[in-house]
């Protein structure tokens, strides 16, 4: 399934990109684009959760101790377009759809956090880039982020949630197209690792900060403005 996905996304972020690609005026292709001042953007995207090395289940075959769902959110960022080098800062908002839920075979997918659903996250970080044609970026990035992942606890009527924030670092890498002198397209990979944690029980209580292994996978697509 998750497969399966990740396919129907790649497949459709790059039908998108070609169509848009193939929607340039022919005049504004052969220019050499600006990627220089701040820019906004919307992202959807494929996120996946994972147990990390440390606390990965290798007794059970069957439970890949993962989640995996939809991402969507909002990024800001300011490049400087220095000729051949792009140099850049960026930030995100974003959320998941992914949750804990049971597999085919009756286990339970915990990935190492026991049953949650995905909440709020916040990334900061920089990029660097090479224009590898005068409308095309490449680049890689890197940087801080803070994912919320809400605890789920049922007692048959109710629902309670309460907060796993984790701190952990991002790298990623992608490309970029200038579909006009204001607007761009984006596809990206990125992986997230979380090696910190702490439980906030509401009314700012939080509890003493804990060590956790938590990898994060995400395929990504978006498009924005650059002013």
């Amino acid at each position: 399934m998750i497969g399966v996905l990740m396919k129907k996304l790649i497949s459709m972020a790059a039908a998108g990109t070609a169509a848009a690609i193939v929607a340039m005026p022919a005049a504004a292709q052969s220019g050499d684009y600006d990627f220089s001042g701040p820019r906004v953007e919307a992202i959807i995207g494929y996120d996946i959760s994972r147990a990390g090395s440390d606390s990965d289940n290798d007794l059970n075959d069957m439970d890949d101790e993962s989640i995996d769902g939809l991402l969507y959110g909002v990024g800001l960022g300011y490049d400087v377009d220095m000729g051949g080098v792009v140099l850049g800062l960026e930030g995100e908002y974003t959320d998941s759809t992914a949750k804990t839920e049971y597999s085919d075979g009756g286990d339970f997918e915990g990935f190492g956090l026991g049953r949650v659903d995905t909440g709020r996250d916040l990334y900061i970080g920089a990029r660097v880039g090479a224009k590898v044609a005068p409308d095309v970026l490449a680049y890689v990035k890197g940087g801080y982020t803070n994912a919320r992942y809400n605890v789920l606890a049922r007692d048959g009527e109710t629902e309670l949630k309460d907060n796993i924030d984790t701190d952990g670092y991002r790298l990623g890498a992608g490309v970029e197209y200038a579909m006009s002198e204001n607007t761009f397209a984006k596809f990206e990979y990125r992986y997230s690792n979380y090696g910190e944690a702490e439980f906030d029980y509401g009314n700012d209580i939080e509890s003493d900060r804990f060590d956790i292994d938590t990898d994060r996978h995400q395929i990504v697509g978006s498009v924005g403005m650059r002013f």
